[in-house]
């Protein structure tokens, strides 16, 4: 155990770029990846029931670069009246030859750039090519990530951000232009949305934001924030509009609202999802048929995301 490494967030956001992050994850969809199904342990407590998780995955090429990692997530409801994170979390990176721990990661960092950089992976198969406005709704931690992820893979040149907060919209754009963007806040979540090539999403709103009557021909939806079968981020006129994809079939099926309300009340048949990112880096699913049309991609991540993000770290840090 003396030779395990700990990697901070810093050291985290220093190794990671988003070229290489987004290739990374291209590859590892491609790969023998074993995923079972993450555990899911409630514990009770006086000040609101704590949720721990359990994410395991592990490359099944039978080398000796074979990896296992854990990511280990507690949630805490009760840490916002002590002033402390109610999410945190830790990556466990093994050898998959021999079990051995390796590294020992932040990954509340490690799950951000994976997240955001899944969303790009897609938006790769889906943008269109000349793709120069985004349009970020909701102004939360991933939100940036988002912005630099998608631009990595598209010629964005301009960046709107909608918050229901009009301050917290104003701050992200301040902090996006002092990162070199062309960034604004725009009070209306209406004109964000339809002034957009790429609408990206990331919110914990109870109501549909992205709404249907808003977007335009050619345009690519994001949908990130909501995580549980009851959350939504997209209406149904959106969803009815929109060629629709998915991160994974087994996933959104199950913990994606965008997903499975659709799909409850027969706005969304199962075949009207046409890939995931199984299906669109393998190549059986075509991605954006032509520049009038209109897609959108649910994410609700999976342990092949963490694991890849992870590995990628590792080799950096081996040099």
């Amino acid at each position: 155990m003396s030779n395990v490494r700990f990697v901070s967030s810093g050291e985290i956001a220093g190794l990671l770029t988003f070229p290489a992050l987004i290739d990374a994850l291209e590859a590892a969809f491609r790969r023998r990846i074993t995923v079972p199904v993450r555990h899911h342990h409630t514990m009770p407590r006086p000040d609101g029931d704590a949720t721990a998780l359990l994410m395991p995955a592990w490359t099944s090429e039978g080398t000796e670069d074979d990896v296992y990692g854990t990511k280990l997530v507690t949630v805490f409801p009760g840490n916002s009246a002590r002033g402390l994170e109610s999410i945190t979390g830790l990556y466990l990176l093994n050898s998959g030859a021999t079990g051995q721990p390796l590294a020992v990661m932040d990954a509340r960092t490690l799950t951000v750039w994976r997240t955001a950089a899944a969303s790009a992976l897609a938006a790769r198969y889906l943008a269109r090519e000349d793709a120069t406005r985004l349009a970020v709704i909701g102004a939360g931690a991933l939100a940036p990530y988002l912005a630099r992820a998608h631009a990595s893979v598209r010629p964005i040149r301009t960046i709107t951000v909608w918050n229901r907060t009009l301050a917290k919209a104003e701050a992200l754009a301040e902090s996006l232009r002092n990162e070199g963007f062309n960034a604004t806040a725009e009070a209306d979540r209406g004109a964000a949305i339809a002034g957009a090539d790429i609408v990206t999403s990331a919110t914990l709103s109870p109501q549909p934001l992205v709404e249907g009557r808003y977007l335009s021909p050619g345009q690519h939806v994001d949908l990130v924030g909501g995580f549980t079968p009851i959350m939504r981020e997209a209406d149904d006129a959106a969803i009815r509009r929109a060629r629709v994809y998915v991160d994974t079939r087994a996933g959104a099926g199950k913990e994606a609202g965008d997903i499975v309300i659709p799909l409850a009340s027969g706005v969304l048949a199962p075949e009207d999802i046409h890939g995931d990112l199984f299906e669109l880096t393998a190549g059986t699913a075509r991605g954006r048929g032509s520049a009038d049309e209109i897609t959108l991609f649910k994410s609700v991540g999976t342990a092949i995301e963490d694991l890849a993000a992870a590995e990628l770290v590792w080799k950096a840090l081996k040099g």
